[in-house]
């Protein structure tokens, strides 16, 4: 048997239900996170809860819990499910209402959260992944883990249809991020991504790299960087809850770093998970 959250009780999947006017289902209004698991304990939970807390603020939804309550309910689903190595999903909208453009007054946010196994992605980390670049079409507010994904799905799709594990955006020159992860690249021993602003969504892992840079005096910037810096950087990588840090070796059919992860990504990977260890414990 499988449990789910629903209105912050814990319940069978199976009798699970949301409302067909429910505002996340009728408008994307609404927010969410995912949260990685690891031996059964969430890593950056906390980050990953005021985040969302965050994004809620920024359309103007009250979450009705604290992102200590949040943590409790979700390490009970957790148990609930016997989940060791996965994912956690959650969301909140609006809430359900008649259908209408505008905000309906009173009405309390819909929440939801799931578990899921996922496998850690290792063949990926250790070999690298291919990506290719397409314009960035989406909104202004990049920075609002919203449910309105329909520009980032768009640009998913067609990388898998070029063979590709991600696609690599861009507003004119400047490169913003993937589809469903955050892009970094490194020269001259310098790791270099977009400034957390609202073109982007910063990721908690994104966050967790430039820690982690700063503690090990490895050279870290925030600044915009081109698609031809990509072209030319000595390493490229992504960066995320669910593919950690995972090197690109070949965009647009150009070989990153000859075509295998560089050093500066292999050593990322490395703290990342030496903080995974310690929040976590060892990963078998």
């Amino acid at each position: 048997m499988e449990y789910v959250i629903i209105g912050g009780e814990i319940v069978d999947r199976g009798h699970a239900t949301v409302d067909i006017e429910d505002r996340g289902y009728q408008f994307g209004d609404g927010v969410y996170e995912v949260i990685r698991v690891y031996n059964g304990k969430m890593f950056t939970a906390r980050e990953h809860l005021i985040r969302l807390q965050e994004s809620a603020e920024k359309i103007s939804i009250q979450i009705p819990y604290q992102p200590t309550e949040l943590e409790e309910m979700l390490k009970g689903l957790i148990d609930k499910n016997n989940l060791s190595n996965g994912i956690i999903y959650m969301q909140f909208t609006r809430g359900e209402s008649p259908r209408n453009h505008a905000f309906p007054h009173n009405v309390a946010p819909t929440f939801v959260a799931y578990t899921r196994k996922v496998d850690r992605p290792v063949s990926s980390m250790q070999e690298g992944v291919k990506a290719i670049f397409i314009d960035d079409i989406r909104w202004l507010r990049c920075d609002i883990k919203s449910l309105n994904l329909l520009g980032n799905l768009l640009a998913k799709q067609k990388a898998v249809e070029a063979g590709c594990f991600e696609a690599i955006q861009h507003r004119g020159d400047i490169v913003t991020e993937g589809s469903s992860s955050n892009v970094a690249i490194v020269k001259n021993g310098t790791v270099i991504t977009h400034p957390a602003n609202n073109l982007i969504l910063n990721g908690i892992t994104r966050q967790k790299v430039k820690q982690v840079c700063e503690q090990n005096k490895i050279p870290f910037e925030e600044k915009e960087f081109t698609i031809e810096d990509v072209l030319h950087a000595d390493e490229v990588f992504l960066s995320g809850t669910t593919v950690e840090v995972t090197p690109i070796v070949e965009v647009e059919e150009k070989k990153i770093s000859g075509g295998t992860p560089g050093q500066v990504t292999k050593k990322l990977q490395q703290l990342i998970m030496d903080e995974i260890v310690k929040e976590c414990g060892t990963i078998e």
